[in-house]
């Protein structure tokens, strides 16, 4: 009896901790896309890179290492666009996070009967979503002017999942930031350093034409790894290779950045 009483509760328990969690997934999405002062950056300056990068660098395709069996530099672009973009939106749930700390709705919903890891899983669930939904445009956008991917509907699909991954892995970090500093400006002010992590990558550039200081930065970047994943899911089609980079290496960097994240939720539940 007294067995079936807590298998109950248990369960009633669990089913309360998904719905509340998805009711801040649902929260969390929707505030990111109720500001087009945060989405609109995050889709037009990466589009805007990729026309200049195409009117700048058209001509050395079929030329220089890395873009011999390239057609189109805007096709090269694409993974680097997708990346770049996820990226820029991965801090807008860090910031919204902050906004909410700011304002005392987190003091609120702490005070609430609400589940606590909810709170941080409802937040990534958000950007992820928004990260998927970036991928999707992003492939749309660019298939007018004569962009393809090679490896199909599944290669898509893949590189709309790893755009969910890459927003839920850095989000982390820029969640746990959130919680630590509890400030929207803090959160905006480490934006320079993720931009600067993809620039030090191969995103832009294929690493056969880098030298130097600049090629040694970017063979250790994760980043390089990552990019050039979702560049073969595009040029060349499937291969296990490709699907394990832009998958595993967002997986790797989310383990550490969502621990960081609890970390720091523990941390800020300790003070209330």
């Amino acid at each position: 009896m007294t067995t079936a009483v807590l298998s109950a509760a248990t369960r009633h328990t669990t089913r309360d901790s998904l719905r509340q969690t998805l009711a801040l997934s649902k929260r969390s999405t929707w505030a990111i896309l109720r500001q087009p002062a945060l989405v609109f950056p995050s889709l037009v300056f990466p589009l805007f890179f990729a026309a200049l990068g195409a009117s700048s660098f058209g001509r050395a395709v079929g030329k220089l290492d890395g873009l011999k069996d390239v057609s189109s530099f805007l096709e090269f672009s694409l993974a680097s666009t997708l990346a770049q973009g996820v990226l820029f939106g991965s801090t807008t749930g860090g910031t919204a996070l902050a906004t909410d700390i700011e304002n005392g709705f987190m003091d609120r919903l702490l005070a609430s009967p609400s589940t606590r890891v909810g709170i941080l899983v409802g937040r990534l669930a958000g950007g992820s979503v928004f990260g998927a939904l970036q991928s999707i445009f992003f492939i749309v956008a660019l298939y007018p002017f004569g962009v393809r991917i090679q490896s199909g509907i599944i290669g898509a699909f893949i590189m709309v999942l790893s755009g969910a991954l890459i927003a839920m892995s850095i989000g982390g970090f820029m969640t746990a930031m959130a919680l630590k500093t509890g400030s929207s400006e803090a959160v905006q002010g480490a934006f320079p350093l993720v931009f600067i992590s993809l620039f030090f990558s191969s995103a832009f550039f294929p690493r056969e034409s880098m030298t130097g200081a600049f090629k040694a930065i970017a063979d250790y970047n994760p980043l390089s790894y990552l990019v050039e994943g979702l560049r073969v899911l595009t040029l060349n089609g499937l291969t296990s290779q490709a699907i394990a980079q832009v998958l595993m290496i967002p997986i790797a960097i989310g383990v550490g950045s969502v621990a960081l994240s609890l970390r720091q939720l523990s941390k800020r539940l300790a003070q209330q």
